[in-house]
């Protein structure tokens, strides 16, 4: 087998991976609308074909991105199913800055959807699936606590959560969700049984 032979077998392994991985390069730094596939295809390196095998429209590159920062726990949201931690440890953690986020970029559903406001498009669908997930795994955790109206409370802490989000990107404020965090500490002292 020749050295070119060789080399272009290891270029076609891991395309799906490196499309993925150019494409939330890309998303983050200038945006998922102003990305295009070319670009994607020139940073992953891939050819166009390439890319269209795996990824027939941006919103399936889109969605495939948005599930892949889902499966690899690089959501805001990834804290709240944390086994290791204890249900208010999970809900405050809501409110810590993402490691090495640079840019800050917010939440990536909510960037999505702004950028997908088509409520029936596949990558709106996807966030607002994810988003409702969100206080559903709030919801149980304050429940868990014991809190009075725990699902009031949940839309409360979750609402907190995503508008510190969108706060720290605009502002580019990484820990930026810790003025949030007071709040939600506030609305949980009001909202757990009385120990008295």
């Amino acid at each position: 087998m020749s050295a070119t032979t060789t080399a272009s077998r290891g270029r076609g392994r891991g395309g799906r991976e490196r499309i993925l991985a150019a494409a939330a390069q890309l998303f983050a730094t200038h945006g998922i609308n102003t990305t295009g596939m070319e670009q994607v295809a020139e940073a992953a390196p891939v050819s166009k074909r390439t890319l269209y095998a795996h990824f027939r429209t941006k919103s399936d590159l889109v969605v495939a991105h948005l599930q892949d920062l889902t499966s690899s726990g690089a959501t805001l949201e990834h804290v709240l199913t944390r086994e290791d931690l204890p249900p208010l440890e999970r809900i405050l953690g809501l409110f810590e800055p993402v490691p090495d986020a640079s840019p800050v970029r917010g939440c990536p559903f909510i960037d999505a959807a702004a950028e997908f406001p088509d409520p029936r498009s596949a990558v709106h669908s996807y966030a607002r699936e994810q988003k409702l997930l969100m206080v559903r795994l709030v919801t149980t955790l304050v429940t868990e606590l014991g809190c009075r109206e725990p699902a009031a409370l949940a839309e409360q802490l979750v609402t907190l959560a995503d508008g510190a989000a969108s706060r720290a990107m605009v502002l580019g404020e990484a820990d930026y969700g810790r003025h949030a965090r007071a709040a939600a500490k506030t609305l949980l002292a009001h909202a757990l049984p009385s120990t008295a």
